[in-house]
């Protein structure tokens, strides 16, 4: 469905310009924004994804992944196409990149349908959710109303107007923070480093529960001083955030190793020193992707791939000492 894009701007000449993200697409008659999915029509900016659903599926809750959100609980998936990022390494990049074909369903109907199967909510994922901004406002108001969660899993790249604008519907995150350098955003993603950061503070600032992933590729983003950075900045916010260390493997434009085991190890011990909660992703490593009491180490989530035990959590505490988690239940 095509509708008028938010956060957009009427030039002399049938210009346009986008402001959603730090892109800040300048288009002519025609043409379309680096999302894929804004365009100039007769000088105004529209999106031609809203309730455009390219995939949809119940998941379970750590599959975004969220460890910390209602752990075991079950989430309708869904999301567009398009992104405003064009990651060489991109998993999803024939929805990201390209127009594979869709089903609509309007805001009323996807509250519906996420309240099935025990569904805690509707997880706005897969490609990039913020440039499907005008059906994710309009639907997440309804979500929210319902009694259900909204959550992102999202790459952080969007502006400090519609950002504000979108916390308050939003209940949970996992934003990937790629790399820590401005060379690797730029030349690997096509895009700026500093507005995520930036936005992931916003993101904790707001209360949204935070998650974040970091994809370790082999050789460039996989030094001592790479995990370093990224560590210090996430304890510099809160050492109780979750940050997931997910293993790469190539796809799309990208032919690089595999990351070695040891690289995620070795990220996993330099986070340890400074946050309560990591993880390792994409491999399956006994008590890695375990959740333990910061304080008694009592073991309080068990994972094995998607067989999920809660095993030592009564809301959102520690049964064995009583130390609050802060994990949501």
């Amino acid at each position: 469905m095509i509708v008028k894009a938010a956060y957009s701007e009427k030039l002399e000449n049938n210009k346009a310009r986008c402001h959603l993200c730090p892109a800040e697409c300048l288009l002519t008659e025609g043409k379309v924004g680096i999302c894929g999915c804004r365009y100039n029509r007769n000088g105004k900016m529209m999106t031609d994804n809203f309730g455009e659903l390219v995939s949809a599926a119940y998941d379970p809750i750590e599959k975004k992944p969220l460890y910390h959100f209602y752990p075991g609980s079950i989430i309708f998936s869904t999301g567009p196409n398009g992104c405003n990022f064009s990651c060489d390494n991109c998993q999803n990049w024939e929805i990201s990149q390209g127009k594979v074909p869709t089903r609509f369903v309007s805001p009323e109907d996807l509250v519906e349908i996420a309240g099935r199967h025990d569904s805690i909510g509707v997880a706005y994922t897969y490609s990039e959710p913020l440039v499907w901004y005008e059906y994710i406002m309009q639907a997440g108001k309804l979500v929210k109303e319902a009694g259900l969660r909204n959550v992102i899993v999202s790459n952080g790249y969007i502006n400090p107007e519609p950002l504000a604008d979108i916390l308050p519907i939003i209940d949970a995150a996992n934003i990937d923070l790629k790399g820590m350098k401005p060379k690797f955003y730029k030349t690997v993603c096509k895009g700026k480093l500093e507005p995520v950061l930036e936005n992931i503070r916003e993101f904790h600032e707001a209360g949204v529960w935070l998650e974040i992933t970091n994809l370790v590729i082999t050789d460039l983003n996989d030094s001592d001083d790479d995990f370093k950075r990224l560590v210090d900045f996430v304890a510099a916010i809160s050492p109780r955030i979750p940050l997931h260390f997910s293993a790469y493997y190539p796809t799309h434009k990208m032919r690089n190793p595999p990351t070695p085991l040891d690289r995620l190890l070795r990220a996993f011990d330099i986070a340890s020193e400074k946050l309560d909660y990591v993880y390792l992703g994409n491999v399956r490593l006994p008590g890695k992707s375990d959740t333990f009491c910061p304080k008694c180490r009592e073991r309080l989530v068990g994972r094995d791939g998607y067989n999920i035990d809660v095993l030592g959590l009564g809301g959102g505490k520690c049964t064995q000492c009583g130390f609050d988690t802060g994990i949501a239940q």
